[in-house]
């Protein structure tokens, strides 16, 4: 005991290392020490996020050499200008933006029963493998799932197969055929929001609606609407955007159907200024579109 008491009051009087001293440093600042997790992932947002969506803005001021097309980096607002005066460009980004609208009211539609079903009728040891099963899909690959749709749609699939007993014929390739597919990509990412506000829903608020003697109807829009409705615009927030941006699902089911990402697909390689000024379409609709459904608290649901 004698021998080893020394050698523990001289190692509690050993300074302590460079580790420790900026542990404790740390720890007596947590603001430095917030700035530091910080510091990483907003480098990531600035420089190759919001970088590369600055330098997609700037370069649709540019124009190409219609000889070589070749970049030009003169100064100009022509493709802009070209988007709001071409009547093609116009009816593509009309379209464009009634495709998200679409299908984020199909997925709101058929998205609603089906979650209300799951978080309030199903049996609560069934309700996780219901879960499960909607977010199934999610796992398949995209192209899967678009070559299936393709399948399904095309003249004497299953959609002809199924209709025909009743002397009708599916949609084909085309704008229908495109608003189906996106509508079955998404609908798992408008569910999922549903489910957790409808599960959180107070089970006391239905009983007291119907103890006044409210209807279904009037409950729903009285009661359930108004407290979902956060959750139901950040659902439209994935569907919308997702939709919006969307160019695969159109070459392969839409036909000759055009949307924004098919243009900017086709113009990337020939005129590149051009397909950039198309790219800033999407970013500043969907902008658009968080600032107008941002009073409804859905931006606090993401």
């Amino acid at each position: 005991m004698t021998a080893t008491a020394p050698a523990a009051r001289s190692a509690e009087r050993r300074p302590p290392g460079p580790l420790r001293r900026a542990a404790g440093a740390l720890h007596r600042r947590p603001r430095l020490r917030l700035a530091l997790l910080l510091t990483a992932p907003l480098l990531w947002l600035a420089v190759l996020y919001l970088g590369s969506l600055s330098v997609l803005f700037v370069s649709a001021f540019w124009t190409t050499d219609s000889f070589t097309s070749a970049v030009v980096r003169v100064w100009s607002a022509d493709n802009f200008h070209a988007l709001v005066t071409t009547p093609v460009y116009r009816q593509v980004i009309v379209r464009s933006v009634g495709v998200a609208l679409a299908v984020t009211v199909l997925c709101a539609v058929i998205a609603f029963p089906l979650a209300f079903y799951t978080a309030r009728v199903a049996r609560p040891r069934w309700r996780p493998l219901l879960v499960v099963a909607i977010l199934t899909p999610l796992w398949a690959s995209y192209l899967v799932k678009v070559y299936a749709w393709r399948l399904i749609l095309s003249q004497g699939g299953l959609a002809d197969w199924m209709l025909r007993p009743f002397g009708l014929s599916g949609p084909g390739f085309g704008l229908p055929a495109t608003v189906l597919t996106l509508t079955y990509l998404w609908l798992p990412y408008m569910v999922l929001p549903l489910h957790t506000a409808l599960r959180q829903l107070p089970d006391g608020l239905l009983d007291a609606s119907a103890d006044l003697g409210s209807r279904p109807g009037r409950t729903f829009r009285s009661v359930v609407l108004p407290l979902v409705l956060p959750s139901l615009a950040a659902g439209s927030v994935f569907t919308f955007s997702l939709s919006l941006g969307d160019y695969i699902s159109v070459q392969i089911v839409g036909g000759k159907t055009q949307l924004i990402g098919n243009l900017v697909y086709s113009d990337i390689e020939l005129n590149l200024p051009m397909a950039a000024a198309l790219g800033t379409v999407p970013v500043v609709v969907i902008v658009l579109y968080l600032l107008a459904i941002r009073r409804t608290g859905a931006l606090s649901s993401l």
